[in-house]
């Protein structure tokens, strides 16, 4: 939806000033067959200067709009479709990755303003958004192999993955398999160790299990919503409610694989914006930085889980940020 709303918005602008250039070159042409008197030459070539830089700024202008306007591609993981937006071009990129149950559409303030600086793509997760959902273990292997394989579609050889929720282990398991393509992590509200124990995780995940699943669902998504407007919490699930239960059932299982908690170091920068929770442990940063060795560590006051969308400007200004301390993609 918001990529077929910045197409309409450019054409808008471009049919707009596409407008006042013919109307400049209608009174030129009309001045000039009528020998209109006190219309000389000089304000002849004065109207046509005008007009022709009117339009080299209309080209200008659309040329920059074409940057953040969002183009809708698919490619395949093990037969299925994977879905992304891609946004820009270049060989290196920012890669939005989205959390349990969501899509793309969760980037919306990211996408236009991040696509300015740099190339940007947006993923549906294998499972969900427009990707196929077929009936297979939804792993954070599985969820990294879709990354690489988009990448690959999209020939980008490095990139900067920001995660958010359960985007972050899957961004982690990809530096795993593919350290090379990584140039660096952002860590929005996700984890770099377990969230919970065994008993509790598997309290969670019969929840989602039964009949109600969806109440169960509904439920934890209010405890996250923070000051989120109500319209805005509707749309999370509604985008929630599109993902199938045996989706999030299996997702939620991934997660909860000791095996993608390792002790293993990340060695590229990684900036962790997360929200203040009454259920992290106080040692918070300190768990992070025992990952993460090259750390910008922030924790965030009154704001939920969904921390890009309740602040976006400050959220993408710290991107942006992180990009530039470290020299990161670069025209």
């Amino acid at each position: 939806m918001q990529t077929k709303y910045a197409f309409l918005r450019a054409v808008t602008l471009q049919h707009r000033l596409g407008l006042v250039i013919l109307a400049l070159a209608f009174m030129l042409a009309a001045a000039e067959s009528s020998g209109f008197q006190g219309f000389s030459s000089r304000a002849a070539d004065t109207t046509a200067q005008r007009a022709n830089s009117l339009n080299k700024t209309a080209k200008s202008l659309f040329q920059e709009q074409k940057k953040t306007m969002g183009e809708s591609r698919f490619t395949k993981l093990n037969g299925a479709r994977v879905h992304y937006v891609n946004y820009g071009k270049g060989d290196e990129a920012l890669v939005l990755i989205h959390g349990w149950t969501m899509n793309v559409d969760n980037w919306s303030d990211q996408t236009s303003e991040l696509a300015k600086r740099n190339r940007v793509i947006a993923i549906d997760l294998p499972g969900h958004g427009q990707s196929d959902k077929p009936q297979v273990s939804y792993t954070m292997d599985l969820f990294a192999r879709a990354v690489e394989a988009v990448m690959r579609d999209a020939k980008v050889k490095r990139a900067v993955l920001v995660g958010h929720s359960m985007g972050t282990p899957i961004a982690r398991q990809f530096y795993r398999k593919y350290p090379q393509k990584t140039l660096a992590i952002v860590v929005a509200d996700g984890a770099l160790g377990p969230f919970a124990d065994k008993a509790t995780m598997d309290q969670m995940i019969n929840g989602f299990r039964g009949p109600n699943y969806r109440t169960v669902v509904n439920q934890m998504f209010g405890m996250m919503k923070g000051s989120l407007p109500s319209a805005t919490v509707e749309q999370l699930l509604a985008t929630s409610g599109k993902t199938p239960q045996h989706v999030l059932v299996s997702a939620m299982e991934g997660m909860a694989d000791t095996a993608i908690w390792g002790t293993d170091k990340i060695n590229v920068p990684v900036l962790a914006i997360m929200a203040r929770n009454p259920m992290f442990p106080p040692n918070m940063e300190e768990i992070y930085r025992a990952v993460a060795l090259d750390l910008d560590f922030r924790m965030w006051e009154g704001v939920g889980h969904f921390v890009m969308m309740e602040r976006p400007k400050e959220f993408n200004e710290a991107v942006i940020g992180f990009l530039d301390k470290h020299k990161l993609l670069i025209k």
